[in-house]
């Protein structure tokens, strides 16, 4: 099956649920995440200000803040660019591209700095491979970050057994 087939399959999939049923669906994966020792020993994290049909980060984004962690989150920039700037509270954020809500931080320079990143995606398979909305974007940016572990969040519909991928599609070290 083709990416955008894939894509089709899973969209039909997440459209089973309801916005509060994926919502309860997220409580059990963002509780793992905040006790995994990787964001536990982690000083700055990538995180991603969630859709309604992708696994809800927002309560993780600000424990973690509170914790005393420095959280980023992505922008849009240009095209096909991602930028990443400090979340420094949800009153300085704004309406991106997408209808998702972004940082009007400074953009961070120098992204090796970030200890973790948590992506989402539309599906994922047992080797690390992860299929995106087809836009590109966190291809590009995960170039850019080779020594940050990579957690890709998803749903266990959303996890499946092989996604067709090429030399540009970047992997994420685990799946939670």
């Amino acid at each position: 099956m083709d990416k955008d087939c894939l894509r089709e399959k899973i969209r039909g999939e997440k459209r089973k649920f309801s916005f509060e049923e994926l919502k309860d669906l997220s409580r059990p994966i963002i509780e793992k995440l905040l006790l995994h020792p990787k964001i536990v020993k982690a000083k700055r994290i990538l995180m991603y200000f969630p859709l309604k049909d992708e696994v809800d980060t927002l309560g993780a984004i600000l424990s973690l803040k509170q914790k005393g962690k420095e959280i980023f989150l992505p922008r849009i920039i240009e095209n096909k660019r991602m930028e990443l700037a400090k979340f420094e509270g949800l009153d300085l954020l704004k309406e991106g591209p997408f209808s998702i809500m972004e940082p009007t931080a400074k953009a961070l320079e120098d992204l090796e700095t970030i200890d973790l990143a948590v992506i989402p995606g539309m599906a994922f398979d047992t080797k690390g491979n992860r299929l995106g909305r087809g836009k590109g974007y966190y291809d590009h940016l995960l170039k850019n970050m080779k020594k940050t572990y990579k957690i890709g969040l998803c749903f266990n519909f959303q996890k499946i057994p092989l996604i067709p991928h090429f030399l540009h599609d970047e992997k994420v070290d685990e799946v939670l």
